[in-house]
């Protein structure tokens, strides 16, 4: 059953990221909509009432400058596009689209072409008032009459009257009106459709996170093999997150296996330390117990019961200093490094086993001087184990050769012998703490000190065995040597510092 994956809490508002983006291209788009539409109708208002600004002033300038009495426009009825603009509104009751008045001195509306003032040129005239300052003015003015909006301006007569011109603006305020609702309505719809689209890009676009969720959730429940897949079209930033957040699973998932390895190792290693320090003591406890209870009265079984818990003693000790070497290798100890000659190593490995079977057939290949950057005492440990499993599981009389060659920038060090070998099992063991092929003797720890050794130099132990083939030993070394210079820096260093 797969749990979920439940987020911090937070309190009222969109907390998803998908949300969050899909709620922000909306409100940009808001905004732009609402501000394309303020200029758009701005823009277009002010086209059309300077269209109407620019008639009423033609007019005006044309009445203004013709130098005509009101008696002589009356008498003469010349002027056609007057006559034209007022007759067809003249009688009428509702809100004409031009107003033309004629004011007296006073302020109040006069007859033109024997037509009387009507309403509307009343209302006109009433709501200028002082006509004379209204002609003053170059520019036009809204006004509102009988409820309806007008652009007005006037002009004066040879004689001192004033001709009031208004032309209506409703057609312009209705233009304005519904563009606004046009362009609202398809800024709506435009907003609905970029929700849409931002809510499905996004989810698309965050599918990678979604997975990286469930891959998470997934290694919770312990499913370490997961990984985050990759998606169809990759982002560059998802991409690299997902990369990293992988790379970091496998190390987590090496580390885990690591530890679990470990663990196990250390667990068997106690198990086997112990059953290997339990047979030593139990053998010195029961003669000890034989003699407290007055059972070795035999000088001879004295002495036989003396020398078996001092070899069973001697054994318990070589235990323990194993052990503690193993364990000094697993903290990594700083080494002793210098020049040391591994010919002359290898050269007195192969007497000290003469001397200690003299029976035995032993070949050296190594001749001359070859010098690694090692720790001296080190590699002698490591000869002497590859030797003692030769005496240890080896009849005497089988050869063995001893090797060194110096090649592609390594040193490789063979020991190499005609015994019964071991099986592939085996040999896939040879160096695990406390293993022993057959059951043989010796505590099983050597192989594992020659790998510890080995690797703390930095170098590799390989095993080439099969049954009836014998077993052959190599261990591979850096090559590398320093000058007497660099060799002596470290210890003058290491003197300035304990005399500081």
């Amino acid at each position: 059953m797969r749990l979920p994956v439940r987020g911090p809490r937070c309190g009222r508002g969109i907390h998803s990221l998908r949300g969050q983006l899909t709620l922000a291209n909306v409100v940009l788009l808001a905004l732009g909509i609402v501000a394309a539409t303020v200029v758009s109708v701005m823009g277009m208002r002010y086209y059309l009432l300077d269209q109407i600004d620019t008639e009423l002033t033609s007019t005006r300038d044309s009445l203004g400058g013709s130098k005509l009495t009101l008696r002589q426009i009356d008498s003469l009825s010349v002027l056609s596009f007057f006559r034209d603009r007022v007759d067809p509104d003249w009688n009428r009751e509702d809100d004409p689209d031009s107003i033309f008045a004629a004011v007296d001195t006073r302020g109040e509306p006069v007859g033109v072409l024997g037509f009387e003032p009507t309403k509307a040129q009343h209302d006109l005239a009433h709501t200028v008032g002082d006509a004379r300052a209204l002609a003053a003015d170059p520019e036009p003015h809204d006004v509102t009459v009988r409820g309806a909006a007008y652009r007005v301006t006037a002009t004066q007569l040879a004689d001192g009257t004033h001709i009031l011109i208004a032309t209506s603006t409703e057609a312009v305020h209705e233009g304005v009106t519904k563009a606004v609702k046009l362009n609202l309505a398809i800024g709506t719809l435009l907003l609905l459709l970029l929700a849409c689209l931002t809510m499905f890009s996004v989810r698309r676009r965050m599918r990678p996170l979604e997975d990286m969720v469930e891959t998470s959730s997934a290694i919770a429940e312990g499913d370490l093999t997961r990984r985050v897949p990759s998606s169809r079209d990759p982002i560059l930033e998802v991409e690299q997150l997902r990369l990293a957040l992988n790379s970091m699973l496998q190390q987590v998932e090496s580390a885990y296996r690591t530890r679990e390895r470990s663990a196990a190792q250390l667990r068997r290693f106690v198990a086997d330390a112990s059953h290997e320090l339990r047979t030593p003591l139990a053998a010195i406890r029961g003669y000890l117990q034989l003699h407290d209870r007055g059972m070795l009265v035999d000088p001879t079984e004295r002495k036989r019961a003396w020398e078996r818990m001092m070899a069973e003693s001697d054994r318990m000790g070589r235990l323990v200093d194993e052990l503690l070497t193993l364990a000094r290798l697993d903290q990594r100890p700083e080494l002793r490094l210098r020049n040391v000659d591994v010919c002359r190593l290898v050269r007195d490995a192969a007497e000290d086993l003469r001397v200690q079977q003299p029976e035995r057939p032993v070949t050296v290949d190594a001749d001359g001087s070859v010098l690694v950057h090692a720790d001296e005492a080190g590699l002698r440990q490591v000869l002497g184990n590859l030797l003692g499993n030769v005496r240890t599981h080896t009849p005497a009389d089988v050869p063995v050769r001893l090797g060194v060659v110096r090649a592609d920038g390594v040193v490789r060090v063979s020991v190499a012998d005609d015994g019964p070998g071991l099986a592939a099992e085996d040999a896939a063991r040879v160096f695990d703490r406390f293993f022993r092929a057959g059951g043989g003797a010796g505590s099983g720890l050597g192989m594992a000190i020659v790998q510890g050794v080995v690797r703390a130099h930095g170098g590799e132990v390989s095993v080439l065995t099969a049954p009836g083939a014998g077993l052959a030993v190599t261990v591979t070394l850096p090559g590398r040597c320093v000058s007497a210079e660099e060799e002596r820096e470290p210890a003058v260093a290491e003197r300035s510092v304990r005399t500081g």
